[in-house]
């Protein structure tokens, strides 16, 4: 009784402030792309965020005291010492620091890290929110993400962020260097 009291807190927190077509839409979405995914399972975290390392990886904290890490799914935020790195970080911190989030995920990266689509305050998805801010790129190279594709198109034409610069490095680019 306990599990189902926590997760309809959880809910009314993440959804409350929501209209119910907007709920219906965003479950119908999540089934949906779940789906497609083809025979991986995918599981859900509820937690609170209690650290953040960068714009896309922070550490969750969920029942029984566990702390896990958690790489933000579909994008790339700027490398520390790049263009924007800061700026990301502090955008994700003040966005779920010390929040209750819901992270959906199938896989772990090679260092153990949770590999998952994010969403906090009523719904919001931390990968579309980072690419609309111009904080993040799409990592084409582990996501088939339409929206983000398109997101990002967007941002990249509006000058907004690390697209404001004319040069900007791409994460993956700026490592090998």
């Amino acid at each position: 009784m306990r599990t189902v009291n926590k997760n309809l807190e959880v809910f009314k927190t993440l959804f409350y402030p929501l209209p119910l077509k907007t709920i219906q839409t965003f479950f119908f979405l999540f089934l949906l792309t779940a789906s497609l995914q083809g025979a991986a399972q995918v599981q859900t975290l509820h937690g609170r965020v209690v650290g953040i390392a960068d714009g896309d990886t922070f550490t969750l904290l969920v029942q029984d005291s566990l702390q896990m890490k958690v790489r933000v799914a579909h994008i790339d935020c700027p490398e520390r010492k790049q263009p924007f790195s800061q700026k990301a970080k502090q955008f994700t911190s003040d966005a779920i620091f010390g929040k209750t989030v819901t992270v959906f995920y199938d896989k772990k990266d090679r260092y153990g890290r949770i590999i998952g689509e994010v969403y906090y305050q009523g719904g919001r998805n931390l990968s579309e929110e980072l690419v609309k801010n111009g904080l993040a790129w799409h990592y084409v190279k582990y996501s088939k993400s339409k929206r983000l594709q398109l997101l990002e198109a967007r941002t990249r034409s509006q000058g907004v962020g690390l697209w404001s610069q004319p040069n900007a490095i791409a994460p993956w680019d700026w490592r090998k260097q």
